[in-house]
């Protein structure tokens, strides 16, 4: 879906919420082969049985793609991810965990250099299933103006 939204059309304190996505067994494997992070943490579910978790838990990149990925549902042709800022990884997910976003307009400020662009700061909060917040961040976006400055 194509949704056209200029840098003047963000409200502060918008905001949206994502269907869920349940982590499994595949994406852990699937995920330690892509980036080479094989830690027992994630792969080695009778050592994970003697730590304080008691299971293995998924990548915390993972966890970060996916959620990242629920929020993936418009095209705006005039914005672009500009990155990540404060990326928290708060609370473990595990294998079955149907984690979820919830996106925030929280910022809206001049590019320092681009006089036809702005910033727009959505702040991303994944919970799992039991609305425990698993992490956080913040989203910048490089957003065309109407008018430049």
């Amino acid at each position: 879906m194509t949704e056209e939204q200029y840098f003047e059309d963000y409200v502060l304190g918008a905001r949206r919420q994502t269907t869920g996505r349940t982590i499994t067994e595949a994406d852990i494997v699937l995920h330690a082969g892509q980036t080479g992070d094989f830690f027992p943490h994630h792969m080695d579910a009778a050592w994970c049985a003697t730590q304080d978790f008691g299971q293995r838990i998924a990548h915390g990149t993972l966890v970060f793609s996916v959620g990242i990925g629920l929020t993936a549902s418009t095209i705006n042709p005039r914005a672009m991810s500009y990155g990540y800022d404060r990326l928290r990884f708060v609370k473990p997910v595990f294998i079955g965990d149907t984690i979820y976003s919830q996106l925030e307009i929280t910022d809206r400020r001049p590019h320092p250099k681009r006089q036809g662009h702005g910033i727009v700061v959505e702040t991303v909060t994944v919970t799992n299933q039991r609305q425990e917040t698993v992490l956080v961040c913040d989203h910048l976006h490089l957003v065309e103006r109407r008018e430049p400055l």
